[in-house]
């Protein structure tokens, strides 16, 4: 199957909605995140705070005028690589229907063409363990498994 034409942008305020519908279609990742209607200041608050900090981008993926997917970016400098400045990927979702298609392969395509055009030192993402698939899928982009993640969940 061919993959669709997917327009990669910043997400707007408009978009929050779809994106948070996403995050709380995802059943691996447990992070708590809802539709419900009383939970949609906190997203609306967080997503104006990302707004105003230049270092970390959330993006769309447009296809036919509806979000079929999501990913944030930040760029973090550390002085451990004499230096050098990484893009950090987070938050990647592909709405489920849409998955197979070649769209989550476009938004990391993307990620790394800009972490490139800003030459930056590296390109690193997390991913649940329990997320066999995107490993396999990472992996087909070059990434290498080479860290263990630990979490101290204070909320």
């Amino acid at each position: 199957m061919q993959a669709p034409a997917v327009t990669i942008r910043r997400a707007r305020e408009e978009d929050v909605a779809a994106i948070v519908a996403l995050l709380a279609a995802d059943d691996i990742g447990g992070h708590g995140d809802t539709t419900d209607d009383t939970a949609r200041a906190d997203y609306l608050d967080a997503f104006r705070t990302l707004q105003q900090t230049p270092r970390e981008t959330l993006y769309v993926a447009e296809c036919d005028g509806e979000i079929v997917g999501t990913f944030q970016t930040l760029l973090t400098t550390t002085l451990s690589g004499r230096g050098g400045t990484s893009m950090i990927v987070e938050a990647v979702q592909t709405r489920a229907d849409m998955r197979g298609r070649g769209i989550g392969g476009q938004m990391i395509g993307f990620c790394l063409e800009e972490a490139r055009r800003l030459g930056l030192r590296q390109v690193q993402l997390t991913s649940n363990a329990a997320r066999t698939d995107a490993h396999r899928f990472y992996e087909r982009f070059g990434f290498a498994k080479s860290h263990f993640g630990f979490k101290y969940k204070l909320k």
